[in-house]
């Protein structure tokens, strides 16, 4: 399970369309899951200071000779371009890795309003070759459209709240037209989805779980995703999603499924 689609980023650079996502996984638990993915066949794991696992997820990628996309994200303590600067360097060396592939602010954190100069702070990061690419999580339009504007530079990927029930569909055609991709978090809608009777039935036409049909219904749309396992069961079955595809019945019943309220997470503009 090594041969996986990747989708270009607009510094050129590639990056694998699933991955493992580390929030809420146990520091202590961390290497271990990050292995056991590796062994299942990922080759990208996503963490995040806030997360408090960043040393695991180092650990579990040194503990295997494999080439894997790793990806982190900078917390509102270090925002501001010089406390930027030392957030990442304390990043780094949690990860204990010679490389990071993509690196993010985490949000906007729009009372503080120190995302453009934190911005300002990655993008020094990436011309420097501390970090190969940068983007950010759970910014608007607005958010995108100012930094830009601020600096010139377009982020790489925006990591969204993304699923069935809230799909994010304006926001990501501003994306396509400034070729940022985009990255779902939640893409199970923390279980939700699979419960969902229109999900069930097309699961059960493809003779594939709920989990399965959710997450190649992000992988034909275009988006990377990163699901959050610990089971080594539940890690194959949800990485074993390349060898069918949906139907357009399958893609007009997903979509029926959108809804504005549809949203789980915090809203990106009350997010202290």
């Amino acid at each position: 399970m090594t041969d996986q689609p990747s989708l270009t980023l607009n510094d050129g650079r590639s990056m694998p369309q699933i991955g493992l996502g580390v929030y809420q996984i146990p520091a202590d638990e961390t290497a271990g899951v990050v292995q056991a993915a590796i062994d299942a066949g990922y080759r990208a794991v996503d963490t995040a200071t806030i997360y408090g696992n960043e040393e695991g997820t180092g650990a579990g990628v040194r503990a295997r000779d494999e080439t894997i996309f790793v990806t982190s994200k900078l917390w509102r303590d270090d925002f501001g371009y010089d406390a930027a600067l030392k957030g990442f360097e304390k990043s780094f060396d949690r990860l204990g890795l010679d490389w990071v592939d993509l690196y993010l602010l985490h949000w906007p954190f729009v009372e503080q309003d120190l995302f453009v100069e934190s911005w300002k702070a990655l993008v020094r990061l990436q011309q420097e070759g501390r970090v190969k690419s940068i983007g950010v999580s759970n910014f608007t339009m607005d958010h995108l459209e100012r930094i830009i504007h601020d600096t010139g530079v377009v982020p790489a990927v925006n990591q969204i709240e993304l699923h069935p029930s809230f799909q994010q569909v304006e926001l990501r055609a501003f994306h396509d037209e400034n070729r940022i991709v985009t990255t779902s978090w939640s893409p199970l809608g923390q279980g939700a989805a699979l419960d969902d009777p229109a999900i069930a039935a097309i699961a059960q036409k493809h003779g594939r779980t709920p989990a399965q049909i959710v997450l190649r219904w992000h992988i034909e749309a275009g988006l990377v995703v990163i699901p959050k396992s610990t089971s080594p069961a539940r890690l194959a079955e949800n990485i074993a999603i390349f060898d069918f595809a949906l139907d357009a019945d399958d893609e007009r019943a997903i979509a029926a499924l959108d809804r504005r309220d549809g949203r789980i997470g915090p809203d990106p503009m009350s997010m202290a």
